[in-house]
């Protein structure tokens, strides 16, 4: 599509409480649908699921994969997890992918209750449990490691599932857990402070060299960026508004790698400074031009597709989304809205 090289997916995103939330999300994932979306994609916080999602996407349409970006791997068991994506993948006709992330270890340990230390080995042996559990069909599984502890044997006839091969893509920022990805994973689910730079020099270098340590080719693994993404007429406010969210991500340490390799180091420590004075004014002065451009896209209707090519050269499958911090509900949803209409005037 105009020069896109990589597949694209949809965050979607919906208002309204109660059955009229997921009906209008329903809408969203069928329009996706149609409109040649590769993928929709859902997340979770504290008090929305990932799983409950995607089983209204998996109804909702016919093509278009179903994931989760992310969706937390500690929240779940092992057991849970395999259960419930195989119940999802049997629901969407074999379209599941499951993505997971572990989030910040502050969240590991006072949502989760988990211990927030070695967080890239927990999600290395997730996977290996995850990964027998799918396939109970061939019998026991007994696994004892330093977070899990499984020992099943199924009581009745199980079925093999509809994918051989549960692909499971995980969220990783620094090298340690876009290691894990090249290792264990089938895709790798990029932040969206990502920048082509920090794919290139960072990530990729991480990613092939696990990958051949273990014996696999680079190709075996999807590169998937997620790209902040507004349409509007007015572009300043626009860039207000991403640069806002841009400074909400540069308070946490998680982020310093990407900052120091942009030069934008002093940007950050102005933008930290900020917020601890909470000047949402000062926090979002200090964020360079330079960094909206390369993390996001702002810009004028009929103007988005051609933007996204820009920044779809560094991935496999893009997922485009609309500006997570400082809207409500209505807002993201109207933002989801406009970016399907982008892509299917691009398509006509």
């Amino acid at each position: 599509m105009s020069g896109i090289t990589a597949s694209l997916g949809l965050n979607v995103a919906s208002s309204g409480r109660g059955t009229e939330r997921f009906r209008r999300a329903a809408e969203l994932v069928a329009r996706a649908d149609a409109a040649g979306f590769d993928g929709v994609w859902t997340g979770e916080l504290y008090n929305r699921s990932a799983t409950i999602a995607m089983a209204n996407f998996a109804l909702a349409s016919k093509r278009v994969r179903i994931g989760s970006n992310i969706a937390y791997g500690v929240g779940r068991s092992p057991l849970i997890w395999a259960a419930e994506a195989r119940d999802l993948d049997e629901m969407s006709g074999g379209r599941l992918r499951l993505g997971l992330g572990n989030g910040t270890s502050g969240m590991m340990e006072n949502w989760h209750g988990v211990d927030g230390t070695a967080p890239a080995e927990r999600m290395a042996e997730l996977i290996e449990v995850i990964r027998k559990l799918w396939r109970l069909d061939q019998g026991p599984v007994d696994h004892e490691g330093r977070f899990y502890r499984v020992h099943l044997k199924p009581t009745t006839d199980t079925p093999p599932p509809l994918q051989e091969h549960l692909p499971i893509w995980i969220a990783g920022v620094n090298p340690r857990m876009v290691a894990v990805a090249g290792r264990s994973a089938d895709g790798l689910i990029g932040h969206p402070m990502y920048t082509g730079d920090y794919v290139r020099e960072v990530v990729r270098p991480a990613v092939d060299a696990a990958a051949a340590a273990e014996g696999r080719s680079p190709g075996d693994l999807t590169m998937m960026g997620i790209l902040m993404c507004k349409v509007t007429h007015d572009v300043e406010l626009g860039r207000r508004q991403l640069a806002y969210a841009i400074a909400q991500y540069a308070a946490s340490k998680v982020y310093d790698r990407l900052f120091e390799l942009h030069g934008w180091g002093a940007d950050q420590a102005r933008i930290r400074e900020a917020a601890r004075e909470r000047d949402v004014d000062a926090m979002v002065a200090a964020v360079p031009d330079a960094a909206i451009d390369a993390i996001g896209v702002v810009c004028r209707p009929g103007e988005l597709v051609s933007r996204v090519a820009e920044h779809a050269v560094d991935y496999d499958h893009l997922s485009l989304t609309g500006v997570p911090w400082g809207v409500d509900p209505v807002q993201a949803e109207t933002d989801a809205w406009s970016i399907l209409t982008e892509v299917e005037s691009a398509a006509r």
